[in-house]
């Protein structure tokens, strides 16, 4: 076996067991069902944000974005400027509001129980709605990431494609079985510091290996002179498109359930700058990971860039090429670092989902043991479904997840604004607003073509609606646009339109927003603040 493979072998498989390791440390502070779905509500602010940033950012952060500046310069940022600003937003506005709503509540541990508990929805049809879209776009999203390890696995190390995605697979879903919601955030976090000192070390070393900044930059004006415009070969709907990214924080659930884990509403401000620390770290260091790629390349033939035709090889590339096989093998490991962390969050956030919504939705009732091992159980079955979608590396199911984050932006994003800034919101003008909202992104991106791929139908007649390019002069709207406003819309003409909702709801508001602007911390948060201020 080849040297430089043993060495990255080895950096592989200290990762796996680092991982496993958090794992069952997790395990044994896990305690009961509550446990398992939202950690006790005990997460540190730092924790909560690197784990959130991980588990947003998945491969694109190394991959995806990198490649898209390496082949089109800085104008391919805006979806960058628009996650940043909408992760802002996300932790300004949403983070503190919700952590002290979910509480009222009657301590909702999920995004749909909060749906349901908040409106006080007798019928739970809120509650079950949200649970099956969380249950159908996460399983798929879940089987993606499955394959993105054995694709990743076998033009890395080697391997098998079969070999690597039941490897990648199997750690992740190990220390998420055991582990919950902490092994799935402890695990978050290390891999945000590994993905962010990644991001930091690799352009830094290239920079120099390429003759310092002045020569870099000399370099990349050679191969694209407009590589720093932000406006070259931009258009209206392009960019409206790419900054529209932002809206789907509001509606991410394996995002902002790491708000409803922190300790009190008084840790946002934290986590804010700490989370967007990192995401502004880490998005420069894409950029100079394009940057760096393209000079380096430049100087030493464009050839040695395998991925040729989207860039996304870029950073694996530079790290290879440019530092120590063991070193190398480290690196490399943050783009699994990447793409398990996204695994087990939409794991855990299923999971939640499958126990916590829609079989107690039904009015089935469980002790916290009991429900600590349905939510194992629902890890594991969701996890063999997954993994049975991504036995064909060819499926088209990686395609679910361009308009997956459209999807939950969609459904959930205004209901989760509206249900924490209105209190005149209702549990039918949520619901409308959810279920219009979800279909009108699955169509405007394409989902029923998708779908069908996905379970073998051929959809190579199938003609989608033009009217979605037609209205724009033949270019594409990002579907979260159309899907965010007609949700929104509706839930408030609804709302407005139904009968108010109960006294009970309106009352939970108020307590809510005064809790907020007293700095009144529940009786459950008050020892723990207490002994971190200590």
């Amino acid at each position: 076996m080849d040297s430089d493979l043993v060495f990255k072998m080895i950096a592989l498989a200290i990762y796996f067991l680092a991982m496993l390791a958090i794992g069952l440390y997790a395990f044994r502070k896990t305690d009961d069902g509550d446990d398992y779905i939202l950690g006790g509500r005990s997460l540190h602010p730092f924790t909560a944000a690197l784990s959130a940033g991980a588990a947003d950012m998945s491969g694109w952060l190394l991959m995806g974005l990198p490649g898209a500046l390496y082949i089109g310069g800085l104008v391919q940022a805006w979806i960058a400027v628009g996650l940043t600003v909408g992760a802002a937003l996300n932790w300004l506005f949403v983070a503190p509001r919700l952590r002290q709503y979910t509480q009222i509540a009657s301590n909702s541990l999920t995004v749909p129980s909060f749906f349901g508990n908040r409106l006080h929805d007798r019928t739970n049809l809120l509650r079950i709605a949200a649970g099956v879209v969380i249950l159908l776009f996460f399983t798929f999203y879940v089987s993606s990431g499955m394959a993105a390890g054995g694709l990743f696995f076998q033009a890395t190390f080697g391997g098998s494609y079969l070999t690597g995605m039941l490897i990648v697979a199997g750690v992740t879903v190990l220390y998420t079985l055991f582990g919950g919601f902490l092994g799935a955030t402890y695990t978050d976090m290390v891999q945000g510091m590994i993905m962010l000192v990644s991001l930091v070390a690799v352009p830094l070393v290239a920079m120099f290996a390429v003759g310092g900044p002045a020569q870099m930059f000399a370099s990349v004006a050679e191969v694209n002179a407009n590589f720093g415009s932000m406006t070259a070969g931009a258009t209206a709907v392009g960019v409206i498109s790419s900054l529209a990214w932002g809206l789907g924080y509001f509606g991410q659930p394996h995002i902002i359930v790491r708000f409803m884990a922190l300790r009190s509403s008084l840790d946002a401000k934290y986590g804010l700058a700490v989370g967007i620390s990192w995401m502004i770290l880490c998005v420069v260091g894409a950029i100079f990971t394009a940057l760096a790629g393209l000079a380096y390349f430049q100087q030493n033939g464009a050839d040695r860039l395998t991925d040729k035709t989207n860039g996304e090889s870029v950073f694996l590339d530079l790290a290879q090429i440019l530092f120590h096989p063991l070193i190398a093998g480290i690196l490399l490991a943050a783009v699994l670092a990447a793409i398990m962390s996204t695994i087990s969050s939409q794991l855990v956030v299923t999971s939640s989902a499958l126990v916590e919504d829609l079989v107690a939705g039904i009015g089935v009732r469980m002790s916290p043991g009991a429900k600590l091992w349905a939510g194992r159980i629902g890890v594991l079955i969701i996890s063999i479904v997954a993994g049975l979608l991504a036995l064909d590396p060819e499926s088209s199911i990686l395609a679910l997840v361009a308009f997956a984050w459209a999807g939950f932006g969609a459904a959930f994003g205004p209901i989760v604004i509206l249900s924490l800034f209105w209190r005149r919101l209702t549990a039918v003008g949520a619901l409308v607003g959810m279920v219009a909202g979800a279909a009108v992104a699955f169509w405007w991106g394409g989902g029923f073509k998708t779908v069908g791929e996905l379970v073998g139908l051929n959809m190579d007649s199938y003609q989608s609606p033009d009217v979605r390019w037609n209205l724009f002069g033949g270019e594409h709207l990002y579907e979260i646009v159309p899907g965010f406003l007609v949700c929104l819309v509706l839930a408030i003409v609804v709302s407005l339109i139904t009968p108010r909702p109960p006294r009970v709801v309106t009352e939970e508001f108020d307590e809510m927003v005064a809790s907020l602007r007293d700095g009144v911390i529940h009786e459950r948060d008050r020892s723990v603040e207490g002994s971190a201020r200590a």
